[in-house]
């Protein structure tokens, strides 16, 4: 009955959950997650795919007499440098594939390797590709990349700084810029390759975050409304207002999470499409700090700046919990059927007058007396 209950105020939004003061643990803990992400980017750098390294890639059907040994020994035999090839094995509609990539090679290497790989096979020369692809070409795309990277986070700030305040905007691109960092930070620390799919993912990741975030905020400026008149600090609207959305946030990171996990299982396990992969693996990293982040990164940073507000330094230190925090979401439910109320009864009101109106302008005038001669 308790997990019943537990779920039923999850669903109402009335948990009671001190999300303000639990700052500091969150700080720390994403304090950690970045510096693992420099230690990770000083020490091994991103694993950067084809596209953006530039060199060479062979791929072939797979058959009996072709492995990664036998392919190892076929770039070996013809002076490639095997320490840093990748070779994979990847399943499809057609059956399986070796593909392998190394670094730049000259036009007469390329063919022999294909003529090599092909005997090995025992395939023709034609069943063996070859494609080339420069380092320029990922730069490109790289400083590409960035300018989208920059255009965004410029276009946001100025967006929410309208549409909410300045501390908000603060708050939200620290949280965006938590979320990328981090997700380059594991793809750093866990070798998975970075591609343009996976670019394309980092992008994505900051419109999911800014999304989640701006959610959380709609609600505490309508609560900082809401508490306008009343001596209410902002620990307690942060913690209001992320109980409030907190159901909202885990069902859309739930929905939004379970169309990129069948990616991941069917398009990269299933039928071996690794671009897949690589996309989804961002896409799922993101989701899951874009939520963190917003409740845990960007609401406590902006009653952090708003507690230097003359209105609310005086109430810093007053935070409810438990049963006092309970207290304040019927204070909320309160005030909001108040209001609900006096716009019901001022809209009757009006309908009355407006009726009473019409009436007085309708009516028709009494005959007049004829005087007696």
């Amino acid at each position: 009955m308790n997990i019943v209950a537990g779920f039923g105020r999850l669903y109402r939004g009335e948990t009671t959950v001190d999300y303000y003061g639990l700052r500091k643990p969150a700080f720390a803990v994403s304090g950690l997650l970045l510096v693992a992400t420099v230690v990770a980017l000083l020490l091994g750098g991103l694993n950067l795919g084809i596209d953006f390294r530039g060199g060479v890639a062979w791929e072939a059907p797979a058959t009996s007499s072709l492995d990664s040994e036998s392919v190892r020994d076929v770039l070996d035999e013809n002076g490639v440098e095997t320490a840093n090839a990748k070779i994979q094995t990847l399943e499809g509609v057609d059956g399986q594939r070796v593909r392998v990539q190394v670094g730049d090679q000259p036009d007469s290497v390329r063919a022999t390797v294909q003529n090599a790989i092909a005997e090995a096979a025992g395939l023709d020369v034609e069943d063996v590709s070859v494609a080339a692809v420069s380092s320029s070409w990922g730069r490109s795309i790289t400083i590409k990349a960035i300018r989208a990277l920059l255009v965004f986070f410029v276009l946001v700030s100025l967006y929410i700084a309208w549409r909410f305040e300045w501390k908000m905007a603060l708050a939200a691109i620290i949280a965006m810029a938590h979320d990328v960092l981090i997700s380059v930070g594991i793809y750093a620390l866990f070798r998975f390759e970075v591609t343009p799919a996976t670019v394309v993912a980092f992008l994505t990741i900051l419109g999911y975050s800014l999304y989640d975030t701006v959610v959380v905020f709609d609600k505490v400026r309508e609560n900082i409304d809401r508490f306008a008149t009343s001596k209410m600090s902002m620990g307690n609207i942060v913690n209001v207002s992320s109980n409030q959305v907190l159901a909202r946030s885990l069902n859309t990171t739930l929905a939004s999470a379970l169309p990129v996990v069948s990616l991941l299982v069917v398009g990269s396990t299933i039928l071996g499409a690794t671009s897949l992969k690589e996309f989804a693996i961002a896409l799922l990293v993101g989701m899951i700090t874009g939520t963190y982040s917003s409740i845990f990164i960007a609401t406590p940073l902006v009653a952090l700046l708003k507690n230097r507000e003359p209105k609310y330094a005086g109430v810093a230190g007053q935070v409810a919990r438990g049963a006092e925090m309970a207290a304040l979401f019927e204070h909320t439910t309160t005030r909001a059927a108040q209001k609900a109320a006096a716009e019901v009864d001022g809209a009757r009101q009006s309908a009355v007058l407006k009726n009473t109106s019409s009436n007085v302008l309708t009516h028709p005038p009494r005959p007049r007396k004829r005087r007696r001669r």
